[in-house]
């Protein structure tokens, strides 16, 4: 079992409110009535372990959690190939190069493309 508490009665919403995709999701969430707990990653520090099984229940690997053309992530960063201890480092401290919204009911976890995929899960 995962450090992540999951439920299938409600989602689990990781989100930035800065992003459009994020804000637009969680509006578009709300508005179907859908049982949302929020996670703003701004505000929420995700432990090594949350990211790690967030990059699991993807089938994923951490450095795929990170937006590498996000304009923060070019600035601070150059393409390289990092550790995972170093790409936990990088989304803890500079939360806005996480890929989101990533939603989460029972065993089920997704990327948001669009806001509508909410309701796919």
């Amino acid at each position: 079992m995962g450090e992540i508490a999951t439920s299938k009665r409600q989602i689990t919403l990781y989100y930035n409110p800065e992003s459009t995709r994020g804000k637009q999701t969680l509006a578009y969430a709300k508005s179907e009535g859908l049982q949302i707990q929020e996670v703003d990653i701004l505000k929420t520090k995700l432990t090594g372990t949350q990211l790690v099984e967030l990059a699991d229940r993807l089938h994923l690997k951490v450095a795929d959690l990170v937006n590498q053309d996000h304009t923060a992530y070019k600035k601070l960063f150059e393409h390289h190939t990092f550790s995972t201890d170093d790409w936990i480092k990088m989304i803890q401290h500079n939360p806005e190069i996480m890929m989101e919204p990533i939603a989460l009911r029972g065993n089920k976890t997704i990327f948001i493309e669009t806001p509508s995929d909410i309701i796919k899960i």
